[in-house]
C-alpha cells in the first residue's frame, strides 16, 4: 500500500512540472510576440488613390508610387489594400470619390493631378495626404510653402523649373520660320493656367505670338486644335489634364495640316506628339511613394519637403517629324531621346 501512496506521489509532482513548464513556454511566447512587433508587421494598411483622368503621364505617376510601396515591402492582397479610384474628369466625381476615401479610414491618400488634391485637402485635415502631378503647389493652396509644407499634405510636384523655357526655346530653334503658337488649355485647370502663363512669357521673349483656346470638356478639343489652323504656326499643349486625356484629337489635326506640335512632357511626344523637354512620371510617382513609406512608418506629412523632378530630357518623335512635315537635323537628334522609329 506504501508504494502505491509512493508512485501516486511521485505521479502527481510530475504532472504539476510538466503544467509549469508548458505555462512558462505560452509566457515566453506571448512576450515574444509583445516585444518583437510581429502584429504590427501583419497590419494592413490602407491607401486610396484618386485620379483625375486617365492619360499615360498620370498612369506611369500611380504605378510608379505603387512600386515603390511594393519595394518597401508593402504588397496588394498581403500587407496593403489599396482602393484607386479615377474621376475621369468629372469634378462631380472628384469630389465624392474624395470625401469617400476621407470617409473609408485610409492611412494614406494619394491624389494624383492638382484638382483631385484640391478636393482631398478640403475634405480631411487629419488623415496624411500625398500629392504628384502638381503644377504649383502654393499656387494651388495644397502646402504653405516648398521647404515646409505644414499640415497634413506634402508630395511632389512635375514642374521642373527649365522644362517649359527649354521647350518654347526649341520651338524657334527647331521651326525657325514659325511666328506664332497655337495654346490649347482648359482655363478651369489652375495648373494649367499657370503652365499657360508661364510660356508665355518665353513665347513673347523669343518674339514669337501666342495665340489661345480653351476647352471645358474634352470633347471640345477636336474643335480647338481645328480652329487654331491656318491661325498658328506650330501648336503646344502644356501639362493640361483635359487636353492630353484628348491628345490624339490634337495629334489628328497637326499631321493632317502639317503642324508641328510641342508638348508639356514626355509621354505626350510617345503618343504622337513632335518634341518636349520632359520628365519621368514613373520616377516622380515613385518618389512620392517613398515619402508614403515614410509616413506609414511614422513621419509626419509636415516635415517632408516637397519634391520636384530632378531630370529633364529633350523626347523627339521620329514618326511625328515625319507625319508633320519636319526635317530632321543631327543638331536636332543630338542628345535626345528618340522615340517612334
Amino acid at each position: 500500500m506504501k508504494k502505491i501512496w509512493m508512485a501516486l506521489l511521485c505521479f502527481s509532482l510530475m504532472l504539476l512540472a510538466a503544467c509549469g513548464s508548458k505555462s512558462s513556454e505560452t509566457s515566453g511566447s506571448s512576450g515574444t510576440n509583445n516585444s518583437g512587433g510581429s502584429k504590427e508587421a501583419e497590419k494592413t494598411v490602407k491607401v486610396g488613390i484618386i485620379q483625375l483622368v486617365e492619360h499615360p503621364s498620370l498612369d506611369a505617376a500611380r504605378e510608379g508610387f505603387i512600386a515603390a510601396l511594393k519595394d518597401a515591402g508593402y504588397e496588394e492582397g498581403k500587407n496593403l489594400k489599396l482602393d484607386y479610384q479615377n474621376a475621369q474628369g468629372d469634378m462631380n466625381n472628384n469630389m465624392s470619390i474624395a470625401q469617400n476615401l476621407v470617409a473609408d479610414g485610409n492611412d494614406v491618400i494619394l491624389a494624383i493631378a492638382t484638382p483631385s488634391a484640391q478636393a482631398v485637402v478640403q475634405a480631411t485635415k487629419e488623415i496624411p495626404i500625398l500629392f504628384t502631378a502638381i503644377t504649383d503647389p502654393v499656387g494651388a493652396k495644397l502646402v504653405e510653402s516648398i521647404e515646409k509644407p505644414g499640415g497634413n499634405v506634402t508630395g511632389t510636384s512635375d514642374t521642373h523649373p527649365d522644362a517649359i523655357k527649354n521647350t518654347i526655346n526649341s520651338i524657334k530653334k527647331f521651326i525657325p520660320n514659325a511666328k506664332k503658337v497655337g495654346i490649347i488649355y482648359n482655363s478651369g485647370e489652375p495648373n494649367s493656367v499657370v503652365n499657360v502663363e508661364n510660356a508665355k512669357k518665353v513665347i513673347a521673349e523669343i518674339g514669337l505670338e501666342a495665340v489661345e483656346t480653351s476647352v471645358s470638356t474634352s470633347s471640345e478639343v477636336k474643335q480647338a486644335a481645328e480652329s487654331l489652323v491656318g491661325r498658328a504656326d506650330v501648336f503646344y499643349i502644356p501639362k493640361d489634364n483635359t487636353v492630353v486625356s484628348a491628345l490624339e484629337s490634337v495629334i489628328t489635326v497637326a499631321n493632317d495640316k502639317k503642324i508641328p506640335m510641342f508638348v508639356g512632357e514626355g509621354d505626350s511626344v510617345k503618343r504622337g506628339a513632335f518634341a518636349s523637354y520632359g520628365l519621368d512620371y514613373h520616377d516622380l510617382g515613385y518618389s512620392t511613394g517613398k515619402m508614403a513609406v515614410d509616413i506609414l512608418k511614422g513621419k509626419k506629412p509636415s516635415d517632408i519637403p516637397v519634391g520636384f523632378p530632378e531630370n529633364l530630357e529633350l523626347v523627339i518623335n521620329k514618326k511625328a517629324a515625319e507625319l508633320e512635315g519636319i526635317t530632321l537635323t543631327e543638331e536636332m537628334l543630338k542628345g535626345a531621346k528618340i522615340v517612334g522609329e
